[in-house]
């Protein structure tokens, strides 16, 4: 078979057009963002806390589904979902079998969820200034832990 000129042409545009096809497919599939992106979290919170309702806030604004209980008494959560009393904070979320305590913020919550560690949760005790629903006041530096069924605990992150 003879080619020609226009059959080159027109194999080399088919491949240019296969390829960017790819491109456009992987790029939109990156941008839509992981699964875990949208998780369904559970808050346990006090219905006069402020700053919990300012977090549940938070985490809708990063893209999160959130139910929240108002429970006027968060010990029996706290111990039920066996949150280290050295780790706990205001409020109690779980998300996708991992336990959420206090102030975390969003994006350790949705590398938690990527990465998946054998662990219970993460924790930010207390509740320190600057952390998300804390915001107002001077910031705090404060650590994120990642605490493990045992009660041990290490620095998720630091902020």
């Amino acid at each position: 078979m003879i080619k020609t000129k226009f059959s080159y042409e027109s194999r080399r545009s088919r491949l240019f057009l296969a390829y960017m096809a790819i491109a456009v497919s992987v790029t939109l599939t990156s941008l839509s963002g992981p699964a875990y992106a949208a998780a369904e979290f559970t808050v346990y919170k006090s219905p006069w806390c402020g700053c919990c309702s300012k977090w549940v806030d938070h985490l809708q604004a990063n893209g999160h589904m959130v139910t929240t209980k108002d429970i006027e008494n968060l010990d029996t959560i706290k111990k039920m979902a066996g949150v280290p009393e050295r780790l706990q904070s205001c409020h109690t979320a779980i998300v996708d079998g991992y336990v959420v305590e206090g102030h975390v913020p969003a994006k350790d919550i949705t590398r938690l969820l990527a990465e998946r560690p054998k662990a219970k949760g993460l924790a930010v005790p207390g509740m320190p200034a600057g952390s998300p629903g804390m915001e107002g006041s001077a910031p705090d530096k404060y650590d994120v832990m990642l605490f493990k069924t045992d009660g041990s605990a290490d620095v998720f992150s630091r902020h």
